[in-house]
């Protein structure tokens, strides 16, 4: 009978001090893991893996391949770049050169020719004209003579307007356009490039190869990550400072961090602290709820072992 009494009234004294406990209200520890920074590279382009060179969990040097996807397409889209750029060069090139003497020489060549035949044409027309009076030619062939005589007088002005061309050289607003269109091609080359350039990922920053999520052979989603690594030196303690504690950190503050596993606490500097609570917002809450509030920090440990594992548990008892 006695022993059936007293099992509920133990339970009844210690259940609420267990609950409590359990509950979070303890607010004189900051509680945590020890993390570091991780850095995902993204895909800029949907195309096939061929190539893994870098094993997950190897360390890695900042320009390290990591991930190669295949630049076959984008290799092609460059070329054909380039040709523009060619092209482009080549265009303003001759521009500014202007015209060889040979064309000069050409152009010359068809005024005279072009002078010559007006005068074989007015000469002609002349003696038709004379002749029409005397009934010996018609004035449907003088007519026709007029026609061919205005005819060469055309082609002496073309061909001396286009030696004149040639004469005066590259207009300014021509060579402006060519050298606009010269911009435009290395500005396409440029830009092909770089994109081919993001198809070979790599390191950013030293650290390890955490995680490869596509294999190889998979055609990888645009903007989606192809590499993830970890990064730092030494790791970081990200904790939750309870609401009462919060208003009397800040960065800069030295604390003791106590990480499972080591004996002996580090010292601590705190980086960050959030200036907004990780749950229901303060003013939504009496005291004895706000109490319960808490907010993420990161402190530096400059003392860590660069070997000590993230995911770990730290405390870090609040001054």
């Amino acid at each position: 009978m006695n022993l059936t009494i007293s099992i509920p009234l133990i339970l009844a004294a210690v259940l609420p001090a267990f609950l409590d406990r359990c509950s979070g209200s303890d607010t004189s520890v900051a509680l945590g893991v020890l993390a570091r920074d991780r850095v995902a590279l993204t895909a800029t382009a949907s195309e096939i893996v061929i190539d893994l060179p870098v094993a997950e969990g190897a360390v890695v040097k900042a320009g390290d391949t990591l991930v190669q996807l295949d630049p076959t397409l984008q290799s092609a889209k460059l070329a054909l770049a380039q040709a523009e750029l060619e092209k482009a060069q080549a265009t303003l090139l001759k521009l500014q050169i202007g015209p060889r003497q040979e064309e000069i020489a050409i152009a010359e060549a068809k005024v005279a020719g072009a002078v010559a035949r007006l005068a074989d044409a007015q000469d002609v027309y002349d003696r038709n004209s004379i002749l029409v009076e005397n009934s010996v030619v018609t004035e449907a062939k003088v007519a026709n003579d007029l026609a061919l005589r205005d005819s060469a007088r055309a082609e002496l002005a073309s061909a001396q307007e286009s030696l004149k061309e040639l004469q005066n050289g590259t207009r300014p607003e021509d060579l402006a356009v060519a050298e606009a269109n010269v911009r435009a091609a290395e500005a396409l080359v440029e830009a092909e490039q770089t994109v081919r350039d993001d198809l070979t990922v790599v390191a950013t920053r030293d650290g390890v190869l955490d995680s490869l999520p596509w294999n190889l052979g998979e055609r990888v989603t645009s903007g989606s990550p192809v590499a993830v690594m970890v990064t730092g030196q030494t790791p970081y303690a990200r904790v939750y400072v309870p609401e009462p504690h919060r208003v009397r950190l800040k960065p800069g503050d030295r604390l003791e961090v106590r990480i499972d596993g080591l004996e002996a606490p580090l010292e601590g500097v705190v980086r960050w602290i959030s200036d907004d609570a990780s749950f229901t917002p303060y003013y939504g809450l009496n005291k004895d709820d706000r109490a319960r509030l808490v907010y993420l920090a990161e402190i530096d440990l400059p003392a860590a072992s660069p070997d000590l594992p993230a995911g770990v548990p730290v405390q870090v008892p609040m001054p």
